[in-house]
């Protein structure tokens, strides 16, 4: 990639913030190579690449208005990273509650008890999610459920991202309060047979 004067994509940064859509092309002809192969590189996916990179522009472009940017070249290597590490954290891998009772019966076999254990805990979990405040409860059905980043519940919610993780983090600490005596229960039923 050819170096670009700092000044000058300030510059144009600030066209961009008025709506310039010369200037907005400009920076994306640009910039797109580096931001692409700066994906690539981390991804190994041509159409992942693709669309995290189609996504950053498209970022700058609709948050054009209140972005802050001192180095255009800084702030897209960091999009990069971070728009892949989020896309990292959805695709990873994750059992949910249900599998891991299946599995647990399934080594027992399919014992009358087990399963209802299994139909208890899975009415205690429903419970549970069910009983969280309204936002808390839809913030954690959206990470959880959705697989929703952080980021992308606070712009659904208009929220920060910092109380978005907070109100996870305490939807997680009540769920593992809660459900610890259960899981106990049920690995002590699975010792004693």
């Amino acid at each position: 990639m050819a170096e670009f004067c700092k000044e000058e994509d300030g510059t144009l940064l600030q066209q961009v913030r008025d709506g310039n859509e010369a200037a907005f092309n400009t920076l994306y002809d640009r910039y797109w190579n580096f931001v692409f192969f700066s994906a690539m590189k981390r991804l190994k996916d041509e159409a992942q690449a693709k669309d995290v990179s189609q996504d950053i522009f498209t970022t700058l472009w609709l948050r054009r208005e209140t972005l802050r940017i001192d180095n255009l070249h800084t702030y897209l290597y960091t999009a990069v990273k971070n728009r892949v590490l989020n896309l990292f954290e959805k695709q990873r891998r994750f059992i949910p509650f249900e599998e891991l009772l299946n599995r647990n019966i399934q080594c027992h076999g399919y014992r009358a008890d087990a399963v209802a254990l299994r139909h208890e805990f899975l009415s205690i979990y429903t419970n549970l999610i069910d009983s969280l405040p309204p936002q808390r409860q839809k913030i954690f059905r959206y990470y959880y459920e959705e697989c929703l980043s952080t980021e992308e519940i606070a712009r659904e919610l208009c929220l920060s991202r910092k109380t978005v993780q907070n109100q996870l983090i305490h939807a997680v600490t009540y769920l593992r309060a809660n459900l610890t005596s259960v899981v106990v229960l049920i690995a002590l039923v699975g010792y004693l047979d």
